[in-house]
């Protein structure tokens, strides 16, 4: 058996104490999915910002009434301390998702940016240090390889950040190298790229691209990309990315205060990614003959992101187990669903 299975297996047998923050959004609510199923006891903190109640309602959707009634919904803000504090009680492990995502976003509004995701991670840190929990993981970012041009990507070797979002994550590892040198509370980071999957809000200036032109191709509606589509990124599977925190959460002391890449090795340019989406609607019976829309690069955007995982794989044990093309096929199903 894998780390993994062998990992779910013991959570089957013990009961624990999980706080997800931001359990309303994208990442979160599939991380309260998988460990209501295990049947693990979670609270969840949002102020529905950019999560949503219908992720919730999906979630209970797919759960027993018994699981569900493992879950306590906490309507909060991680700017607030008093919020974070209550949300720490009584926790085994963190899962820190919540912040302020999109390189866009924080270029548009960088102050909100910043105090969501530097003041609301110390709030955090802070709070889950006084509480004593067994362990704090937060969810970190490839867009702290900044201007870094080596491929692929390894841990210990970044550049100047691109973006305010970029600054951000990259002050979370400094504040929780911090934490571990200065009070000994060690954390885990995960530095996801370009995850995808079920519930990731295809609406909005925002969204990710993958739903975004999935949305747009069922709609019979124009994709555009942003540059020649030669751009390339290393797309993630929601599940890899679950796999790679519940590891994170119950690894032991040797692999903390250590970020790790959260991604599959590979890497695919929007133009691929324009004709995977494009025949896997055409596998699910939804033909689009329009081509691509190209325009101007987008300010802050890194031209090519590939992530070496091996630091993951020896010490936390992670092997994903989709690539781009099975995760596509998983989540299309999905996303066809929400609009019919």
């Amino acid at each position: 058996m894998s780390t993994y299975q062998n990992l779910i297996y013991f959570l089957k047998e013990t009961q624990k104490t999980w706080l997800i923050t931001g359990t309303a959004g994208f990442i979160g609510s599939n991380l309260l999915e998988h460990l209501l199923k295990l049947n693990q006891n979670v609270i969840g903190l949002d102020n529905f910002a950019t999560g949503h109640q219908h992720n919730l309602g999906e979630v209970q959707s797919l759960v027993t009434p018994e699981q569900w009634s493992l879950f306590t919904f906490i309507e909060g803000d991680i700017r607030n301390q008093d919020d974070c504090a209550k949300a720490c009680e009584g926790v085994d492990y963190v899962l820190h998702q919540a912040a302020l995502g999109s390189v866009p976003r924080s270029i548009n509004d960088p102050i909100t940016t910043n105090a969501a995701n530097i003041a609301g991670f110390l709030n955090m840190l802070v709070a889950a240090r006084d509480a004593s929990v067994k362990s704090f993981t937060y969810a970190a970012s490839s867009s702290t390889y900044g201007d870094h041009p080596a491929l692929p990507k390894v841990e210990e070797n970044i550049g100047k950040p691109l973006s305010p979002y970029a600054v951000t994550k990259y002050v979370n590892e400094l504040y929780a190298d911090v934490f571990a040198t200065t009070y000994g509370f060690k954390t885990i980071g995960l530095r996801y790229f370009n995850v995808f999957g079920k519930r990731q809000d295809p609406n909005g200036a925002y969204a990710a691209v993958i739903p975004k032109w999935t949305a747009a191709m069922v709609s019979g509606e124009d994709v555009f990309i942003n540059g020649d589509g030669e751009t390339s990124r290393d797309f993630c599977f929601i599940e890899n990315a679950v796999q790679a925190n519940l590891l994170a959460a119950t690894a032991d002391e040797a692999a903390k205060n250590e970020v790790y890449n959260v991604a599959v090795g590979d890497r695919t340019t929007l133009n691929i990614l324009f004709n995977s989406l494009k025949e896997a609607l055409a596998e699910n019976g939804v033909v689009n003959e329009k081509q691509p829309v190209y325009r101007d690069f987008r300010p802050g955007d890194v031209r090519h992101s590939q992530a070496d995982i091996s630091k993951a794989a020896s010490k936390l044990g992670y092997a994903p187990e989709y690539r781009i093309a099975e995760g596509i096929a998983k989540a299309m199903p999905w996303y066809l669903d929400r609009k019919s």
